[in-house]
């Protein structure tokens, strides 16, 4: 039964990395499409003062990543578009291991894919004065250890207000308004200065195809450092007296906990050996609210040999810690009675 609810798993993890390539090639062109418009010399659209046009990219970007973890793919696959991001919610307990390697790589690629869509749509322009392929960089009098320190802090922000919305149950449901606000903010308070990345996908496919890559070891490596910093920093959070504490293995999100409701029948066990991180086995991750961890029901086989979906069995109230999947019904799923031997 666990065999085949692992080979499923396998073969699902590709298509949710398909989603995060498809959600950060259209995130980088969008990003460019900003820059191109709010920025181009000729551009009818173009805001002058600096200071300004940062707050209004940073107002457009935040609604733009709220929107894509909103959309269809971002709810399957959790929305991350963001290699920091997918390394904190690792670290934090709350996203498979397996998981990162691909969705990192399909963030990488889609920075590439959607910087270069953005110039063959645009055209010259996106590679002109003005814009240079938005590619970011520090402002002026900025030396590298100031960039890197800003860049790291930033990102640790955002990884703490994360962690606190998922260690709130009230409070799941707004977390991609959450994550879009605080970047935004990041993006308007650093943009100017360090040029408020905090995510490597933001930066890779732009400065490489402006050839802008002197400082790109900052902007790809200060990120990592801040998902690591801050996740170190939730945990300590997590442990003081009077914080909520989770028990040991508990996802901090809609899912499925590790013992399922389940009636104990033939061929079923009543707990699941489902990873820590209640990664579904069916790669969806539905919920009451998009999240942006990997929180999905998973796949059982029951005595019928029927395929049964845990989404399906109501979760226990000692054991679930986010908000039950939208999709629930009322009732558990019924087993066949296991056979009784004849007297």
């Amino acid at each position: 039964m666990m065999r085949s609810v692992r080979v499923l798993t396998r073969r699902l993890w590709p298509s949710r990395a398909v989603d995060e390539f498809v959600l950060s090639t259209v995130l980088l062109f969008l990003a460019v499409t900003v820059v191109r418009w709010l920025r181009d010399p000729g551009s009818a659209l173009r805001v002058a003062d600096p200071d300004v046009a940062i707050v209004v990219i940073a107002a457009l970007g935040g609604t733009v990543l709220t929107a894509l973890i909103l959309s269809p793919p971002g709810r399957r696959s959790g929305g991350h578009m963001n290699p920091a991001v997918t390394v904190s919610l690792w670290l934090m307990g709350v996203f498979p291991g397996r998981g990162v390697l691909p969705y990192v790589l399909a963030q990488l690629a889609g920075s590439a894919a959607g910087t270069g869509l953005a110039r063959l749509v645009w055209g010259r322009p996106v590679s002109g004065p003005g814009v240079g392929w938005a590619a970011l960089g520090p402002g002026p009098g900025w030396q590298p250890p100031a960039v890197l320190l800003a860049e790291v802090g930033g990102m640790a922000a955002i990884v703490l207000v994360v962690g606190f919305v998922l260690a709130h149950d009230r409070l799941a449901h707004l977390l991609p308004y959450a994550v879009g606000l605080s970047v935004a903010l990041v993006i308007a308070l650093l943009g100017t200065r360090s040029g408020g990345s905090v995510n490597p996908a933001r930066q890779l496919g732009p400065a490489l195809l402006a050839g802008h890559t002197e400082d790109l070891w900052i902007y790809l490596l200060a990120p990592i450092l801040g998902a690591v910093l801050g996740a170190g920093l939730d945990r300590i959070l997590r442990r003081l007296p009077g914080r909520r504490r989770l028990p040991a293995g508990a996802p901090r999100t809609a899912g499925v906990p590790r013992t399922a409701g389940v009636p104990r029948t033939a061929g079923v066990p009543r707990t699941v050996s489902a990873p820590r991180t209640a990664e579904g086995a069916d790669g969806s991750y539905g919920s009451n609210g998009p999240v942006l961890v990997a929180a999905a029901p998973a796949v059982i086989r029951v005595s019928s040999g029927e395929a049964a979906p845990l989404s399906s069995v109501p979760c226990p109230p000692s054991s679930c810690a986010g908000v039950a999947p939208s999709n629930a019904p009322s009732s558990p799923v019924s087993s066949p009675s296991p056979a009784r031997p004849s007297p």
